[in-house]
């Protein structure tokens, strides 16, 4: 599918969901990123996106899981389009993994699309089972200067 000639100029040109009626792609896999020249590539700075409603499937039982997704990156040369991402995060919903597969399988396709500066995700997994699955990973030490806030989402403590 080609891209769209972008009114903002030849920056966005190429970019094929935002402003568009896309569908849910089908699996993780189908789900198309894009992605955009970052307009300040030296400065040092923490761009934040929140899933509190991510789902996925469990692979073996097939219920529903859900988690809070924190995704921290410092850009580089590129912005990931924020649409895209929510098509992505989206595409999980039908498809069957653990937790850990599913929040080291999105911070891998970050990493490896972007090539950011550094990137963390916190995956706050609802208990299922009675036991909630907490994963966390990021792709090395921050960068010396970045404001790193906190994540935000509490620690699970159940009714007490």
């Amino acid at each position: 599918m080609a891209g769209r000639r972008s009114k903002a100029g030849g920056h966005y040109d190429g970019l094929t969901q935002l402003g568009a009626a896309t569908a849910i792609p089908g699996s993780p896999d189908a789900a198309a990123l894009e992605r955009v020249p970052n307009p300040h590539p030296r400065k040092l700075y923490l761009a934040r996106f929140t899933a509190p409603e991510f789902t996925s499937l469990c692979p073996i039982t097939g219920q529903p899981d859900f988690a809070h997704l924190v995704i921290d990156y410092a850009p580089a040369r590129w912005l990931v389009e924020s649409k895209s991402l929510k098509l992505y995060l989206t595409s999980f919903r039908n498809h069957g993994a653990f937790h850990e597969d599913c929040t080291l399988a999105i911070a891998d396709r970050l990493v490896t699309f972007l090539a950011p500066r550094w990137l963390r995700i916190a995956g706050y997994w609802y208990p299922r089972g009675g036991m909630p699955i907490d994963v966390f990973w990021q792709s090395g030490r921050p960068p010396a200067g970045l404001w790193i806030p906190d994540t935000g989402v509490a620690p699970y403590r159940g009714r007490g």
